[in-house]
């Protein structure tokens, strides 16, 4: 209970905080606890005041409103159903006798008192944010948020107290008497506070939502920033695809400043103030110089990173905060914050993991929301009162969703729409459901035909892919049974930075093998030397590609090092401060050309996989410059991204010559073996690597074992062809041979060994052999981690260690 004794209907936010969430409601009681107790802390609250739920109540004695709403609501059914003209009837006769109430003179008094208190702060043009909460708001076992009005940019007296009188009666607006009626609450028994506080001019800038953990996995280490220009409305309905952001938060307060990751938006509209007497706000077209940059500078990001971290501090619990910039006096301020309910509840010791085998036609692309995928018959719905004969299991397909959708949703399979980001009220409200939804299509109400079979397909990374008919799919259960470690640690292979967050909750000892190849498929697209380059590339069509991709960095190399690094953070940051070891690019030259401008810089060669690939290509004049840009992209890793935790692996080394080569060339571009702890090591496939061990020992500070091209090299095979492929075989005598042989180099000379290759994998003997021959590390696919732990945790056991 508050300590607050007073009979004044008015109270200012340094006068409330959380346990006045009866006195003024959820949003309220929240804004005066950030005020007043966070504001030293330097999260930056815009002032203002509370008129009290008993102002309300105070309200409806005054006008003798009580009996009369009681009447409205008498005979209305508490389950079951209700038409939709018999609630817009209710609903509506019950705000007009709120409004008709009007305020009570020494009510209406307070409020302005207040209200000219705020005019000697910020000055007498303020304006205003005059924003519903109701007394029940953002409880944990109630959310009315969204379903009471706010009114914006109230100027002067008479239009404050009329804004006022407006909350109170949106208490009753459809969807608040229609979600109390199916909750069980007594449509009297919750009462509506209103906020009154400086107005945010956002509309002349940008705004936003934070969340104190990755929204899809529940990953608690990053905090996740959205944001886009104009009123937040946009992007909390879902109307524009707003800019992203990732910061991780032990690095930072460490005291390292740098975005972890970050996705453009497409931005298209931002909402805007309009005329107040008949419409308040109007949505415009962002102009296109606008939607190619970020609506947010680093710092910015950084600014509302370290500020959400404070309040999650204080709260003690992952937090959903919405933000808005001020595009008069250019600061960001926090204009919401209250739990996080749907992410932060999921149990990471069991998941079930979605893997779709094979599908039909791609129809659509978008924002993946929860890791599943569904398939049921498409319906398109163009407003939640036409949904027809929309049944349970139906795919919905719209073009974005409000409050007013739920019920829909909450029976259907999977969601899909055409606006919106991974914020957006579809993607949150299918999050709390458990749905699969694909957000921010561009297209779905014209690509996906009505009453056609669906599949909806969240589980394949960060995109989110609509399938035509049903696709194949199956469901791996992860349980993690065992909390017991074996001796030899069990890490993880990882190439895609969208899977790395929902990766690291698998029991591991960190990443053995990190892809970069895989990132510079899907996150850079750009072959290296094309974007230094482009005036080689005879294809115009790739030459505005890469010009496309470009636009909007200083240069190329810088949009090249950024995303890389990006890439290889998104990983590190995962799995710290445990060990990521991360593989220099290890294509082969007929997948370097497939990048774009990829053609114009790379050889054509007879058998790639002997040919100019690993250590070879990186001191090469060939590749030299693009060998650069993934050093600087490994170095702003460690060093301005604060992810010590990489360590760098270098493939396909044939000769020692050649590793003295590319040491050196590292060492030049600042990535010096055992400067600020950097570990090398280098991959184990070649058997010169075995047959020189000692020698390579001396030069490497670990060995990962690639059984793929060790196997396929000891025993003379093409991996890559069927005809041979009944004689390629990792469990050969001879290749095992081989593989004891490196491990016990590393042993004798004290550096780690690992292996990274498919056999472990695929053949629990080789995990067995592995353990007795003594292996410091196993490195496994995902989807093999935690059988494979039990197997080697037996075969410890029955060894006695």
């Amino acid at each position: 209970m508050s300590t607050l004794q007073r009979t004044s209907y008015v109270r200012t936010f340094a006068e409330i905080g959380l346990d006045d969430v009866a006195l003024v409601g959820g949003k309220n009681a929240s804004l005066g606890e950030m005020y007043r107790r966070l504001s030293a802390k330097g999260v930056r609250v815009p002032n203002g005041y509370a008129v009290t739920a008993e102002g309300f109540r105070h309200v409806l004695r005054c006008a003798g409103a009580d009996e009369r709403l009681r009447a409205i609501f008498a005979d209305m059914p508490l389950e079951g159903d209700i038409t939709l003209e018999d609630l817009a009837r209710r609903a509506e006769e019950a705000r007009g006798v709120v409004y008709a109430a009007g305020l009570p003179d020494d009510l209406a008094e307070e409020v302005l008192a207040s209200y000219r208190r705020l005019r000697e702060e910020y000055g007498e043009d303020v304006a205003l944010a005059v924003r519903s909460s109701a007394t029940a708001e953002d409880l944990p076992d109630a959310s009315f948020a969204g379903q009471h009005e706010s009114y914006l940019d109230i100027r002067g007296e008479d239009a404050l107290l009329d804004a006022v009188r407006r909350c109170f009666a949106s208490l009753f607006t459809e969807r608040g008497v229609d979600y109390r009626r199916r909750h069980g609450y007594d449509q009297l028994s919750v009462a509506l506070s209103v906020g009154v506080m400086k107005m945010v001019r956002s509309d002349i800038a940008a705004s936003g939502v934070v969340f104190t953990l990755d929204t899809e996995s529940g990953f608690r280490d990053v905090v996740f920033v959205t944001g886009s220009y104009g009123l937040g409305e946009n992007v909390v309905q879902g109307v524009v695809e707003p800019d992203e952001f990732y910061v991780h938060k032990r690095t930072y307060a460490a005291g390292h400043r740098a975005v972890l990751r970050r996705r453009r938006g497409s931005k298209a509209v931002r909402m805007v103030l309009g005329d107040p007497a008949t419409e308040p706000v109007r949505n415009e077209p962002v102009p296109e110089a606008d939607r190619e940059r970020f609506c947010l500078t680093d710092d910015e990001v950084l600014e509302l990173a370290g500020t959400a971290m404070t309040i999650e501090n204080h709260y003690a619990r992952p937090m959903d905060i919405e933000w808005a910039k001020d595009g008069t006096d250019g600061l960001l301020y926090v204009v919401q914050a209250r739990p996080e309910t749907a992410a932060s509840l999921r149990a990471p010791a069991a998941s079930a993991r979605y893997v779709v085998e094979s599908h039909g036609e791609l129809l659509a692309t978008g924002r993946a929301v929860g890791a599943r995928v569904a398939a049921g018959r498409a319906r398109i719905v163009t407003s939640p009162d036409e949904a027809g004969d929309f049944a349970p299991g139906d795919v919905l397909v719209a073009t974005s969703t409000t409050p007013d959708w739920e019920p829909l949703m909450k029976v259907a399979g999977a969601v899909v729409t055409e606006r919106g980001g991974r914020t957006c009220h579809a993607a949150i409200v299918a999050r709390e459901l458990g749905l699969p939804a694909v957000v921010g299509t561009g297209d779905a109400t014209t690509v996906v035909t009505d009453g056609d079979e669906v599949t909806v397909s969240c589980a394949e990374g960060d995109t989110g892919h609509v399938y035509r008919g049903r696709a194949a799919f199956h469901v791996d259960e992860v349980i993690a049974t065992s909390t017991r470690r074996p001796e030899t640690h069990i890490m993880v292979n990882l190439g895609n930075p969208d899977l790395a967050f929902e990766t690291s909750f698998l029991p591991n000892d960190g990443v053995g093998l990190a892809r970069m190849e895989f990132i510079l498929t899907e996150s850079v697209k750009v072959h290296p030397m094309a974007a230094l380059h482009p005036e080689r590339i005879a294809d115009a069509a790739e030459r505005a590609e890469i010009d496309r991709l470009v636009r909007g960095y200083p240069d190329p190399a810088a949009y090249v090092v950024e995303r890389l690094s990006e890439g290889i953070g998104t990983i590190a940051a995962a799995f710290y401060p445990k060990p990521v070891v991360v593989r220099l690019s290890d294509f082969k030259s007929n997948e370097y050309a497939a990048l774009l401008g990829g053609r114009a810089f790379e050889p054509e060669e007879d058998n790639p996989m002997l040919g100019f690939r690993g250590a070879s290509r990186y001191a090469h004049p060939a590749y030299t410059e693009g060998f650069a840009l993934e050093c600087r992209a490994l170095r702003r890793v460690r060093e301005q991204m604060g992810l010590a935790n990489v360590i760098v692996m270098v493939p396909f080394v044939r000769r020692l010559e050649e590793a003295d080569l590319v040491l050196g060339r590292m060492a030049d571009l600042g990535l010096e073996r055992g400067r600020n702890g950097l570990k090398v090591y280098a991959m184990c496939e070649v058997p010169s690597n075995v047959i020189l061990v000692d020698e390579f020992a001396e030069r490497f500070d670990g060995f990962s074992i690639g059984s793929n091209d060790l196997t396929q090299l000891t025993l003379g095979v093409d991996r890559d062809s069927e005809l041979v492929a009944f004689d390629y075989d990792e469990r050969d005598p001879a290749v095992e041979r081989m593989i004891a042989l490196a491990i016990d180099g590393c042993r004798r000379h004290g550096i780690h060994s690992g292996i990274c290759g498919q056999a472990p994998s695929d053949h629990p003997e080789v995990a067995r052999f592995l353990v007795e021959a003594g292996i410091d590390a196993i490195s496994l696919l995902p989807d093999s981690v935690v059988g494979v732990t039990q197997a080697v945790l037996d075969e410890e056991r029955r060894l006695g260690r």
